[in-house]
């Protein structure tokens, strides 16, 4: 008994921490490793490799555009966001609805990108890939604080960082909002272990924050107090110790604040009509869409093939279809029940999983996809503890095929990141992320639409962006912003403007109050004479349903210049155009022009030279400026102005024609004046 005391040992303690610990039977024991192999082995050098590791296949993002789908609203064309932090920036993030979302932490994350980086794609990539990093090491950090279980813990954690379903969220700038919540869910788990090994109030209020910081980034994890509850059964395995109405007492503040974030983004989604109506996607449909979706979310975990940016919704789901997965998932549901006492990782994994998916499941349908690779960003883990404590409970009893698995799971994980580094650049742009998407699936809409954008950015490629959105159509003939946008592209072409004004009447059945429509629309008027009085109609209209629209105060000011006795009127417009976009070259570049009808020279100079600081390359701009200080005396810096022109328009006419009447009055200078009244006359031999 005295030596028993003297040395309670190695095995009293051994025994109580794989009680507490509780999951996985003993391992067989490691063979001794020298000093060395130790260190590299411990948790924080696993976990550095891994984070390091991840930097490097998810580093190419540094190089990568904004795309066209959603990073316009959200950043590159946000007027908000591109001002980085202001006062009135800030309000607008706490109180704003805007893409039918609530998300102010992560609106002020894009500001901050703005602030210090401007539109330098490359750094808001790099900062999502921070977060994603951060994540990373948080869910690892948690994992095996809980459970000890060294390489279980690395294995959920590699699932997590370097599989191609979490591309999505990591590589698209928009998905600021996945990589922001993930981040503060698993802060939020890292500190409710802190709290569940010893509960106290600064350790509560912690998960407390790191929740409303969730909630503030992406209401999606909603779902955080559910699975905390099922971490109490495990890995923490508080439901030994602490009674359940203790555990379901502390969570009530948490559900409090789900269902008020909950509220609080159905109103926003509906009333921005993102919550899409029970008529064009039945209730029925929608949970056989939910049941296949689930099965096939979990595939696409073991064999992520075919991923796209968007997936189109299905005008109907096969009944044998739905019904087969729903009694696989009931199947999987009984299984996992029945090993909760043996294995209760299966049923903490399994019912994460389907928990977690709920918001975005499409019981409440949100958006036109049938489901997405960035709603599994959380939702997998619950699968890769599945994976990895299975794996590590079957190695436990079956020592001999270890070598074996190890080299399996190996190959396996090279393989993943590998299909990861494929799958990273197909987001290095819009025209590869949209090909792709066209690619891999069938009756996608809106990737044809989205590259089409594209491609109509590219001279000579008008006819392929063209046959692009005719595909579009094909599929989705109300598809409202492929007639838009073909609109666009034909309006750009004089011949074809007549079908671009029946475009944009097609848009405009389809949503009669669009704004960008009726400025779209009017724009196209704007081309053909007489028609003016109809475009400034229609620029009225676009003001109507959105007041503080910058493009069509400045359009609605461009035309009404052209109509005598309306140049303060027109004045007017442009300057509102400016106070809502101070940056607005096309604006300054008007007001400019206006004030020096009006005689405002050096006003009109000074918004000329604004022009030209938002875009130093507007040949216009420079133009524009070389007349206003011909007409207030300033020849020699108006030759310079012409000049710059032509140096980045060689064929621009105007911009002949005035240098060559500026040099006339130069002394010795009259030949040079003649060459370029007769360049003027040779690419424009009509001139008005």
């Amino acid at each position: 008994m005295h030596k028993a005391r003297v040395n309670p040992g190695g095995g009293r303690k051994s025994t109580f921490r794989a009680r507490r610990q509780g999951s996985l039977p003993a391992p067989a024991p490691a063979p001794a490793l020298p000093p060395a192999a130790r260190l590299h082995l411990r948790p924080g050098w696993i976990c550095l490799a891994l984070l390091l590791v991840t930097f490097a296949v998810y580093g190419q993002v540094r190089h990568f555009d904004f795309v066209n789908f959603d990073d316009p609203d959200y950043t590159s064309s946000n007027p908000h966001v591109r001002h980085g932090i202001t006062l009135a920036g800030i309000q607008w993030a706490f109180t704003s609805g805007d893409s039918a979302n609530w998300f102010p932490l992560t609106r002020l994350s894009h500001m901050l990108d703005c602030q210090f980086f401007g539109l330098q794609s490359g750094w808001h990539h790099l900062t999502n890939l921070f977060f994603h990093l951060a994540a990373t090491g948080l869910l690892f950090a948690f994992l095996y604080r809980a459970t000890r279980a060294r390489w279980p813990s690395t294995l959920v954690a590699f699932l997590y960082a370097l599989h191609p379903l979490h591309v999505e969220s990591v590589a698209w700038v928009a998905e600021r909002k996945d990589v922001l919540s993930a981040f503060f869910w698993f802060l939020a788990l890292w500190a409710y272990g802190r709290y569940a090994r010893r509960p106290g109030p600064g350790r509560y209020a912690l998960v407390l924050a790191a929740f409303c910081g969730g909630l503030m980034a992406k209401p999606m994890i909603v779902t955080l107090p559910f699975v905390l509850l099922l971490l109490d059964v495990w890995p923490l395995r508080r439901t030994d110790t602490a009674g359940w109405g203790k555990i379901l007492g502390e969570k009530i503040p948490l559900f409090a604040l789900s269902a008020a974030a909950a509220a609080t983004t159905y109103m926003v989604q509906a009333g921005s009509g993102a919550v899409r109506a029970l008529g064009p996607v039945p209730i029925g449909l929608r949970i056989e869409n939910a049941l296949v979706s689930y099965v096939v979310y979990a595939a696409k975990m073991f064999w992520p093939a075919r991923l796209a940016v968007f997936y189109p919704y299905p005008p109907a789901v096969p009944v044998w279809e739905a019904a087969l997965c729903g009694v696989a998932i009931a199947t999987v549901s009984v299984l996992v029940v029945r090993r909760l006492r043996a294995s209760p990782y299966l049923a903490v994994g399994w019912a994460w999983y389907l928990g977690t998916l709920v918001p975005v499941i499409g019981l409440v349908q949100v958006g036109a996809q049938a489901r997405a690779d960035r709603y599994m960003y959380v939702p997998m883990a619950g699968l890769a503890i599945m994976v990895a404590w299975g794996a590590a409970d079957l190695l436990a009893r079956y020592p001999r095929v270890r070598p074996a698995a190890i080299a399996v799971a190996a190959a396996a994980c090279a393989i993943l990141t590998a299909v990861t580094w494929v799958q990273i650049g197909y987001w290095e742009n819009s025209r590869s992320l949209f090909q792709h998407a066209v690619d891999a699936t069938e009756g996608n809409y809106l990737a044809h639409q989205n590259l089409a954008e594209e491609l109509a950015k590219i001279p000579g490629r008008q006819p392929e962006a063209i046959s692009h959105y005719q595909a579009a159509l094909r599929i989705q003939p109300d598809y409202f912003d492929a007639h838009l946008h073909l609109g666009l592209v034909l309006s750009n072409t004089p011949g074809d403007l007549p079908e671009a004004i029946s475009q944009y009447g097609a848009a405009l059945r389809i949503e009669p109050d669009s704004a960008v429509a009726h400025l779209d629309l009017g724009n196209a008027l704007s081309k053909i004479p007489g028609r003016l009085p109809q475009a400034i109609s229609e620029y009225q209209a676009a003001l109507r349903i959105r007041p503080a629209y910058a493009e069509a105060h400045n359009s609605l000011g461009g035309a009404l210049m052209e109509i005598p006795g309306r140049l303060p009127e027109a004045i007017s417009h442009l300057e509102a155009a400016l106070r809502l976009e101070p940056d607005y070259a096309a604006a300054h570049n008007n007001l400019g022009i206006a004030l020096s009808q009006a005689g405002r020279l050096p006003e009109a100079i000074t918004h000329l030279e604004a022009a030209l600081r938002a875009s130093p390359d507007s040949a216009s701009a420079h133009n524009n400026l070389g007349i206003a200080l011909s007409q207030a005396g300033r020849f020699s810096e108006a030759i310079a102005e012409f000049e710059a022109a032509l140096r980045l328009a060689p064929d621009y006419a105007e911009a002949h024609k005035n240098l060559g009447i500026a040099l006339a009055d130069v002394p010795g200078r009259l030949a040079d004046a003649v060459a370029h009244l007769e360049a003027a006359l040779r690419t424009r031999p009509d001139p008005e």
